[in-house]
């Protein structure tokens, strides 16, 4: 062989070696950008879910803070409500003592009464225990 032959296939074997350095380069860089892009994407799609999750949790405090009002406003309202039993089961029981007071004082004014008699006596028992 020649000294130009194998200088020619030293040098088509050093840019053969090149070529394939560039190719491996080019296709090293590619696959760089394409990762980099899938990253860009997963944090697009990251930030996306984090807004929906902040949007959400605050959508599930503000129903949280309406229910408490609610239980509150249920709880008052039951307050007052027992309140308002206890003050009507008081004042019943004030107007059966007065009822039964001015029973009383009726039969005491019967008993001492000389214009009433027991005829008379009997025929109002009847009217009073009908009134009951």
């Amino acid at each position: 062989m020649s000294t130009g032959a194998i200088v020619a296939l030293v040098i088509g074997a050093v840019v053969l070696i090149a070529l394939i350095a560039i190719v491996a380069a080019e296709a090293r860089r590619r696959r760089r950008d394409s990762r980099r892009e899938q990253a860009r994407e997963l944090r697009k799609d990251a930030e996306r879910h984090g807004v929906r999750a902040e949007r959400q949790r605050a959508e599930a405090d503000e129903s949280a803070a309406r229910v408490k009002q609610a239980e509150g406003e249920a709880e008052e309202k039951a307050a007052q409500a027992r309140r308002e039993r206890a003050l009507a089961e008081q004042r019943a029981n004030v107007a059966g003592r007065q009822e039964r007071f001015a029973r009383d004082r009726h039969d005491a004014a019967r008993s001492v009464d000389p214009d009433v008699d027991d005829d008379t006596e009997d025929r109002q028992q009847p009217a009073t225990s009908r009134s009951d």
